[in-house]
């Protein structure tokens, strides 16, 4: 499989390690009243969809950037490769 890195194109999908669902990029907040819940759910409660899927890599024989990877989990097809910086930063959870 092949990811179109968005700084260095196209890469082989064994330069990088996948890390799980993009939700991942978006923690709890520490400080909640129900944050022992919140990091439950966070750590242990995955989807496992069939079909397109918003997934984080990380390219850890490369620049060890985080992408986030839009792929259809069936098909393997890629249809869009992100900066996770850039994601949390337009979804208004950069920190």
């Amino acid at each position: 499989m092949i990811i179109n890195h968005p700084l260095l194109g196209p890469r082989d999908a064994q330069e990088f390690t996948y890390l799980g669902d993009a939700a991942l990029i978006h923690r709890p907040d520490w400080q909640a009243e129900d944050a022992q819940d919140q990091f439950h759910d966070y750590l242990y409660l995955r989807d496992n969809p069939a079909g397109e899927h918003r997934e984080l890599w990380f390219h850890e024989s490369g620049d060890r950037s985080w992408l986030v990877v839009t792929r259809n989990t069936v098909t393997h097809e890629i249809s869009k490769v992100e900066l996770a910086r850039d994601v949390a930063r337009s979804e208004g959870r950069s920190r």
